[in-house]
């Protein structure tokens, strides 16, 4: 099964009684396991989550820590793109070069590095003088 239909499958899972916007997401780890997650929404907004976050969610809880390729499908009119938190979340696991695929359920797709995705990644080399010190 590729990507897109692990994350087109799952997405139908999603827990969006509000919004009604569902979000599938599936990463191919580098140890060539498929997780996928789901968006699931919460009455107090905030408290929700994405859909890359829970496929990153059920990789570690695996034991799986880097992600070769990552796949996310909406039903939107351009392809839907990673909130900000979830950029960050994805460059935590992923190296620059990793491939985001972003989908819509009527097939239009848009594909970019996570260098991309997120210029100006924020990393723990940031905070390399404060654990030195």
């Amino acid at each position: 099964m590729s990507l897109l239909d692990a994350a087109t499958l799952v997405r139908e899972n999603a827990y969006v009684p509000y919004s009604r916007f569902k979000v599938g997401a599936a990463i191919r780890a580098a140890s060539g396991a498929v997780y996928t997650g789901v968006n699931v929404e919460n009455v107090a907004y905030p408290e929700g989550t994405c859909a890359e976050a829970g496929a990153i969610a059920a990789m570690c809880a695996a034991g799986d820590y880097r992600i070769a390729e990552i796949v996310v499908i909406a039903d939107s009119p351009e392809p839907v793109p990673c909130c900000g938190g979830c950029r960050q979340k994805i460059a935590e696991f992923a190296g620059p070069e990793v491939r985001v695929t972003m989908a819509t359920t009527s097939g239009l797709q848009k594909t970019v590095t996570v260098a991309e995705l997120l210029p100006g990644v924020f990393t723990a080399a940031h905070m390399a003088a404060v654990a030195e010190g």
